[in-house]
């Protein structure tokens, strides 16, 4: 009988985590404890229990309640150490689950009022991104995202800032929040602002709303990857288009399972893009809220929809092949994914 791979020895990126989600949960309860904030009951007791809490953000009142309890955890980054100490176990837990290199987003705007404005927040993050990705020796970078429930003003000071710190660490520009409220069009000169700057265009689309949404995405911001783009899989010709351009989706799907998007872990329609020849970059979203890090993404796709270890394997390349990692850091990540399959 084969052996069965440890997930977690398996080479890869990790393009797809949001900064505040990606916390602990015990670095929450005592952050919010030193600050003396009162968290959502459902957020602490779920925690306290060691699980997520109850979610489902199909509708905008779930969404709401989403916003609500990762709000409330946001709060409790208030000092530069924060965000030193959210880093480095970012930092730690993605190299414990294989991770090689790492694309955190994050939408300083968010944090500005607590850290001095917008531009000290940001660079409190890239810096705190570079010293633990020296100390730990994890590939980092950032990718900046704007919020679509803002104006789209707010997205090209944003875009204009992402742009002037690329050489900073800064490699690409996003697009968060709920994709049924602000059109992906209103946001194109934002993207462009980005692309002229040499950014990616990692705009999320096609997880609430259908294939529509990454139709717009592709079209008006020119995606070179998608936040999740899931809903693609109820297009057979938007399949092809994504597998002909290669534009990569970052799924994420213990996340799709925990808003509602998918009922059940096998209803995430993994096998039906991975077949139809779409790049896939398996990511965990915010673990802090759906409660399961980069390795159980590749351990869901192996349980629940058979992916063989070479299968695995390949998502694991195409994780690499779709970062933005310097051609020396693929090619060695690349070379571990062979050593794992070989062992």
């Amino acid at each position: 009988m084969e052996r069965v791979r440890d997930v977690s020895e398996l080479p890869k990126a990790h393009l797809h985590l949001h900064f505040t989600g990606s916390m602990r949960p015990a670095t929450l309860l005592e952050l919010a404890d030193k600050y003396g904030v009162r968290l959502p009951e459902a957020l602490t007791d779920a925690l306290t229990r060691g699980e997520s809490p109850k979610l489902r953000a199909t509708d905008e009142r779930g969404w709401f309640r989403f916003q609500r309890l990762y709000d409330a955890a946001r709060s409790c980054l208030r000092q530069p150490e924060d965000i030193q100490r959210l880093v480095r176990e970012v930092a730690e837990e993605d190299i414990r689950d294989g991770s090689g290199w790492l694309e955190i987003q994050v939408d300083p705007t968010s944090y500005a009022p607590r850290l001095g404005g917008l531009i000290p927040a940001l660079e409190i993050i890239l810096d705190a991104v570079e010293t633990a990705s020296r100390d730990t020796g994890l590939g980092m970078r950032v990718l900046v995202a704007a919020n679509r429930m803002k104006h789209p003003l707010d997205a090209r000071t944003l875009a204009r800032l992402a742009v002037r710190y690329a050489d900073r660490g800064v490699v690409g520009f996003g697009l968060s929040n709920d994709e049924r409220r602000g059109m992906a069009r209103d946001f194109d000169r934002a993207f462009h602002i980005a692309r002229e700057g040499g950014l990616l265009s990692a705009p999320h689309g096609g997880e609430l709303t259908g294939p529509s949404s990454v139709r717009d995405c592709l079209d008006d911001l020119h995606a070179d990857r998608l936040g999740h783009g899931v809903r693609a899989a109820e297009d057979p010709r938007l399949l092809k288009r994504l597998a002909d351009k290669g534009v990569t989706c970052e799924v994420c799907p213990a996340s799709n399972v925990a808003l509602g998007v998918y009922e059940k872990p096998e209803d995430v329609p993994l096998r039906a893009l991975y077949d139809a020849g779409v790049p896939m970059a398996l990511g965990a979203d915010d673990p802090l809220l759906f409660g399961s890090r980069l390795a159980a993404q590749y351990d869901l796709a192996r349980h629940h929809h058979a992916f063989t270890d070479e299968e695995l394997a390949e998502l694991a390349r195409q994780s690499v092949r779709a970062s933005a990692a310097p051609e020396e850091v693929r090619r060695k990540l690349l070379a571990g994914v062979d050593d794992w399959l070989a062992a």
